[in-house]
């Protein structure tokens, strides 16, 4: 893992993984409180990082390039591991498949009674082709697919804890576009790069921001019906554009037949244009009305 200034949650990550893992290895970018002697009481090797130019792949790959296990199971400071899926975690490891896992991800926020759920490859084989890109944002899918692996779920939860502070959180939304547009001036090519801007666009709730980069999404990715699906979305629901709404569902449904979350979209424009001709042109009083 890589921490900073992470004192009040580390005790709890690295407690779900005791008895877990053969070694520990934690990248420092910084801390100025308890951080890394916390992680060395709990045996970790405590490595420092210079974080001056903010890069969260080099960071990882720090923490990578120091392993000796034959598989990583990558965790941030604020993730806990559910150790009902320690089991399945030593089944997975003991079938050494050239494989990804996605661990589910249950993302609680201050105020929510429900988690989201989103899914993060997090666990897979040491290997030295296999590294993350990315300064912020950064992943190590496309990585493990090149080296000829695939990408599966695991069955294995972690819980993220959120900052409660919602400065905080805009703060980094802010700083993360601002890196996010000098990664994609640097390379246009990389087209991961701007998903992860349309993400911090939609936290920040500049919602023509997020649809214009929704947009150049589905130009760039013709072939891509989720592309479509949400750059329809926008138009529905935050740019309002039925017409265009209408076209970029139904290209979804055109590259993914039978695709339910198009499907359900066109249905409910269907039924909001009906709403809106009733509105329009109501019917006429039936005869000896007063």
């Amino acid at each position: 893992m890589i921490v900073r200034d992470e004192e009040r949650q580390l005790p709890k990550c690295l407690d779900s993984m005791r008895d877990l893992a053969g070694e520990l290895i934690v990248v420092d970018t910084g801390s100025q409180d308890a951080t890394a002697r916390i992680a060395a009481s709990y045996g970790a090797d405590v490595i420092p990082f210079d974080f001056s130019v903010i890069d969260f792949a080099a960071a990882r790959n720090c923490a990578l390039a120091r392993a000796h296990a034959p598989w990583i199971l990558m965790l941030d400071a604020d993730e806990i591991l559910d150790r009902s899926g320690a089991p399945r975690l030593a089944e997975l490891i003991a079938r050494d498949e050239n494989v990804g896992y996605f661990l589910e991800r249950r993302n609680r926020w201050t105020g929510l009674p429900n988690p989201t759920v989103d899914y993060v490859v997090r666990l897979f084989r040491n290997r030295p082709d296999y590294r993350y890109r990315g300064r912020v944002h950064e992943t190590i899918d496309s990585a493990i697919l090149a080296g000829g692996g695939r990408l599966l779920r695991s069955g294995i939860a972690i819980d993220h804890e959120f900052s409660p502070d919602p400065q905080a959180r805009r703060r980094k939304n802010r700083l993360y576009i601002e890196i996010l547009k000098e990664e994609i001036a640097a390379n246009p090519a990389d087209h991961s790069r701007l998903d992860f801007l349309a993400a911090e666009y939609h936290q920040l709730e500049m919602f023509d921001e997020a649809a214009a980069i929704a947009e150049r999404i589905a130009q760039v990715r013709p072939l891509d019906a989720r592309a479509h699906l949400f750059a329809g979305v926008y138009h529905l629901l935050y740019k309002p554009d039925l017409a265009r709404a209408r076209a970029d569902f139904a290209e979804a449904l055109r590259l993914r037949p039978g695709y339910p979350e198009a499907e359900s979209f066109l249905r409910t424009l269907a039924e909001r244009e009906a709403r809106s001709a009733k509105d329009a042109f109501p019917a006429p009083p039936s005869k000896g009305a007063t």
